[in-house]
């Protein structure tokens, strides 16, 4: 609902028409600032999440990172040693500087009862740009990479690993209250890989934050990943767990939300159908969740054609009692 936001709003549009580049757009803090609060202005939403992008860490790790109008992003790809080589050895946090400034211009813009949430990509999300050069529907060039050069592509998650403590501890130094770590791309992980691609370098994150940020709150979002969820409960470091649209809300109830705090699940698109399909999708989740803590969101990111209407239904459903 929040990091998405200029997708379905025109004052975003707008904004984002005065600067010729998106990271130009991350990288001001004015902007970024604006681009946030926006949401907050509309719709009420009890969290503001910082506006930015996750490929602004290997932007800080020298990777040089552009946006393609209608095309996405685009990165020279990591194909062997060398190009693993040109990166630094540690995050530039003075590159990360405008990111910081807007946490702290959010904390005196910021109603006092809204909380502000950080984040960061997940390894194996951010090193399949990295390693493409590009986003791609199957990952197939760092899943490639990781079968064909499994100790390279160890160090460049390490890298990552380290790089997103530095970036968080420095997120909740600035102000943040929260983090979430996004893992969109870990559902297409085969269990043995799953296991060293997603659930350990994110278990390393949340270890490695609270030894240095002891009270730093994490939600880790590990996209369709079905049951693998479940190994997500045995590390306290995470205290929330993000559902993405296909969870299966009985399941997730009984086995992962006695356990953990859960955040999700509305369809997108049901959030553009509205009407009766919205209010029944609403009142299922809340339904399945009642009683317990619980954030509602959607299932995965909001798309351009969402109706501005069709979200004030669904906030008023959510908060009617």
């Amino acid at each position: 609902m929040m990091r998405q936001a200029g997708r379905y709003l025109p004052e975003y549009r707008e904004i984002r028409a005065t600067v010729p580049t998106f990271l130009d757009f991350c990288y001001s803090p004015k902007l970024a600032t604006e681009a946030t609060l926006q949401p907050i202005r509309r719709f009420g939403f009890d969290a503001a999440i910082l506006f930015s992008d996750i490929l602004v860490v290997p932007d800080a790790l020298g990777q040089k990172v552009s946006f393609e109008q209608g095309e996405g992003p685009r990165l020279p790809p990591i194909e062997d040693l060398a190009g693993l080589a040109a990166l630094r050895d540690q995050i530039d946090l003075e590159r990360l500087s405008p990111v910081f400034e807007t946490i702290d211009r959010l904390k005196t813009a910021l109603p006092s009862a809204t909380s502000l949430i950080g984040f960061c990509g997940a390894p194996w999300t951010v090193a399949s740009y990295m390693v493409a050069g590009r986003g791609t529907p199957d990952q197939k060039p760092a899943r490639l990479f990781a079968y064909q050069k499994p100790d390279l592509f160890q160090n460049l998650i390490d890298l990552l690993v380290q790089a997103s403590i530095d970036y968080l501890e420095r997120q909740f130094e600035a102000g943040v209250e929260s983090v979430q770590i996004f893992d969109s791309w870990a559902g297409v992980l085969p269990v043995t890989e799953f296991e060293r691609w997603c659930l350990k370098p994110i278990s390393d994150i949340t270890a490695g934050l609270k030894a240095r940020v002891p009270h730093a709150r994490v939600i880790a979002f590990p996209r369709g990943v079905g049951s693998h969820l479940e190994a997500f409960i045995s590390h306290p470091g995470i205290n929330a767990l993000g559902l993405d649209t296909s969870a299966d809300l009985t399941w997730v109830a009984q086995q992962i939300h006695p356990k953990k705090t859960v955040q999700g699940n509305l369809d997108p698109l049901a959030l553009i159908a509205g009407g009766r399909a919205l209010d029944q999708s609403v009142d299922r989740i809340k339904s399945a969740f009642s009683g317990r803590p619980y954030i509602f969101n959607l299932g995965h990111g909001i798309t351009p054609e969402t109706p501005i209407a069709h979200v004030e239904q669904m906030v008023a459903r959510v908060r009617a009692k």
